[in-house]
C-alpha cells in the first residue's frame, strides 16, 4: 500500500489561504536487477535473460535517436525527446537583433524531456491503493531578509566556507530555499559572500573587500 503526503506551499496567488499539494512517499529506490526481476516472475513468459537484452538496446538506441533529433514515443509509457541549453562554461546571450550568432559548439543536450503516457498514468493509478503517510509543513525564517544576511556574514567570519545546509539551519529555512536565496544573494554585493564550485559541491565563501 502506497502513502501520500500532504506537503503546504507558499501561498502565490495572494489569496491569504494556506496552499497544499500531495506527493507519493518513496519508500526506496528499485535497481536494474530488481526491476527485471520483477519483470520476470514465472508464469510472465519473458527470461531475465531477453528482460535484460530489450532494455540494454532500448539504453542504447534511445540516447542515438535523440541526438539525430528524433522525439520516441514508447507506447505505454510516454514520449522522450532532448532538450538543449547553452554550456555552463559559455554565457548566457540574449534575444536580440544584431548580437552575435552563438556558435554550435557552444549549446549542449542538458537534458532529457519525458511526457507519461495517459495510460501508463491511468494504469498507475487504478494500481493505486493509498493511505494518508503525513503533513509536510512549510518551513518559515523567523528572521528578516536583511537578518539572514547579517547571519551568514557572522558565521563565514568563523568558518572558511557555508554550505547550503549550513544557512539553513542558520536562518530556518528548508533546504531548497536556502539554496535558492544563497544563489540571489550572491548577485548582491552587500551579501558579503560568492559562490564556488558547482552543483553538490558548491559552497560560499567570503567575497573579498
Amino acid at each position: 500500500m502506497a502513502r501520500y503526503i500532504k506537503k503546504e506551499i507558499a501561498d502565490l496567488n495572494g489569496t491569504g489561504k494556506k496552499q497544499a499539494y500531495y506527493r507519493m512517499q518513496t519508500w526506496r529506490k528499485l535497481d536494474h536487477e530488481e526491476f527485471v526481476k520483477k519483470c520476470t516472475y514465472v508464469g510472465s513468459g519473458v527470461s531475465r535473460a531477453m528482460m535484460d537484452a530489450v532494455l540494454t538496446v532500448v539504453a542504447e538506441e534511445l540516447p542515438r535517436l535523440l541526438a539525430m533529433g528524433y522525439s520516441v514515443r514508447i507506447d505505454g509509457l510516454g514520449t522522450f525527446n532532448a532538450k538543449l541549453g547553452v554550456r555552463k562554461d559559455k554565457e548566457q546571450d540574449a534575444f536580440e537583433e544584431g548580437e552575435q550568432k552563438r556558435n554550435a559548439q557552444s549549446i549542449e543536450v542538458n537534458g532529457i524531456g519525458f511526457r507519461a503516457d495517459k495510460e501508463l498514468i491511468s494504469k498507475t493509478d487504478r494500481e493505486c491503493d493509498l493511505e494518508r503517510g503525513g503533513v509536510s509543513r512549510l518551513k518559515v525564517s523567523k528572521y528578516s531578509l536583511e537578518e539572514r544576511i547579517v547571519l551568514a556574514k557572522k558565521y563565514l567570519e568563523n568558518h572558511v566556507m557555508m554550505r547550503v545546509g549550513d544557512y539553513a539551519t542558520l536562518t530556518g529555512l528548508s533546504h531548497s530555499k536556502a539554496s535558492i536565496e544563497l544563489r540571489e544573494l550572491c548577485e548582491r554585493p552587500d551579501a558579503g559572500f560568492k559562490a564556488q564550485g558547482r552543483g553538490s559541491h558548491r559552497v560560499y565563501i567570503k567575497r573579498d573587500e
